[in-house]
């Protein structure tokens, strides 16, 4: 399940569009365009939105769904 979007996200939007499940949203944080996580009890692990991200280490998705 996805845990976390950090800080340090650029805005980019790549991780909303390989997002299967659309958990993830565009939204606004401390006046920053960012991504945000919207649905995380919808969330698959496919693990798209880590592996397509441009930036090393702004999305973590946990391996094991919670029961």
């Amino acid at each position: 399940m996805i845990e976390k979007i950090g800080e340090n996200c650029s805005g980019c939007g790549i991780c909303i569009m390989s997002c299967p499940m659309d958990v993830i949203r565009m939204g606004e944080l401390e006046g920053k365009k960012r991504a945000i996580i919207r649905y995380p009890l919808d969330c698959m692990s496919c693990f798209n939105c880590e592996f397509d991200c441009p930036f090393p280490g702004p999305i973590y998705v946990n391996p094991l769904r919670s029961p």
